[in-house]
């Protein structure tokens, strides 16, 4: 199976923990991140049960940075690579209709993570900078993620569905400069990411193929890392969102989309923050937009 997924997120809105900082856009100081992320994924069933997979994103994104050295920056870039592969506990089809299952995969440093940009420094000089940690394409680690996904239904047509994915990221820092000059912050952290999706679905009757899905989200970034250490410039916090979207089945294609709309943004303290008595903030998309497309061979 080769599935096509593409990711679009505008983000502007800034958080210091969950209080929004709406002075930053009266004022006509935000920061505006725009990202265009797509993912080409493959899929070989190699048994009922065990499926081998692997997937390469191709990232764009936009950053306009009004603080030194402020600038517009661009990255396009492949980003980080991932191979495994995801059993399921039951063989299917199950006497419930329902499964589990749990995939492991390797991520490899691929991406670019030392992208830089044309901007000026505290003089008024032209430099090439290095671009910000939220648009860089990669992160330079070597990781490894825990997946899982479950499915079941219910009474009345409903399918309840969940999935969840931690990724570990053992290296501490990846040593690519921030511009930054609080203690600690002046090489860019290697952070675990993770997300977990779950709700409801259900078919639409009298239209063949089509189900609509409404659930909740939460993604986001720890303050510490559950392998390693967690020096260097981040960002952690997370965002819990609504994700309604639907699903439509036809001519041997799956067709799907769904836009998580944010209900709390929190960006939390760093260890930096920590250790410098500080508490940084962090822009915030209000949705994100993400379409697939899914062929069977």
């Amino acid at each position: 199976m080769i599935t096509v997924g593409y990711r679009f997120q505008p983000s502007s809105r800034h958080f210091i923990g969950t209080v929004e900082q709406k002075q930053r856009e009266i004022l006509g100081n935000q920061i505006q991140n725009t990202y265009h992320l797509f993912d080409v994924a493959v899929e070989r069933q190699m048994t009922p049960r065990l499926s081998l997979t692997g997937s390469l994103p191709i990232f764009f994104a936009y950053r306009n940075q009004l603080y030194n050295p402020r600038g517009e920056y661009r990255v396009r870039s492949i980003g980080d690579m991932t191979l495994g592969g995801r059993m399921w506990l039951f063989r299917p089809p199950t006497e419930s209709g329902g499964n589990v299952a749990v995939g492991v995969s390797l991520k490899l440093p691929t991406g670019k993570y030392n992208a830089v940009g044309t901007a000026r420094d505290a003089a008024g000089n032209v430099i090439q900078a290095t671009a910000d940690q939220s648009i860089q394409a990669g992160d330079g680690g070597v990781g490894f993620a825990i997946d899982t996904q479950a499915y079941r239904p219910f009474k009345w047509g409903f399918m309840g569905y969940f999935s969840g994915s931690y990724l570990f990221n053992p290296r501490d820092t990846n040593g690519v400069s921030t511009f930054r000059r609080r203690r600690g912050e002046e090489v860019m952290s290697v952070s675990d990411q993770y997300l977990a999706r779950g709700g409801l679905a259900r078919a639409v009757p009298g239209v063949r193929g089509l189900v609509v899905t409404f659930g909740g989200r939460i993604e986001g970034v720890p303050v510490r890392d559950l392998l390693g250490r967690s020096n260097g410039f981040r960002r952690p916090g997370y965002a819990i969102s609504g994700d309604p979207g639907f699903l439509y089945a036809r001519w041997g294609y799956v067709f799907s989309c769904s836009v998580p709309w944010a209900i709390e943004r929190n960006r939390r303290r760093s260890v930096t923050d920590i250790a410098n008595g500080f508490h940084g903030d962090a822009a915030f998309a209000d949705y994100v937009v993400t379409l697939g497309v899914s062929k069977r061979f």
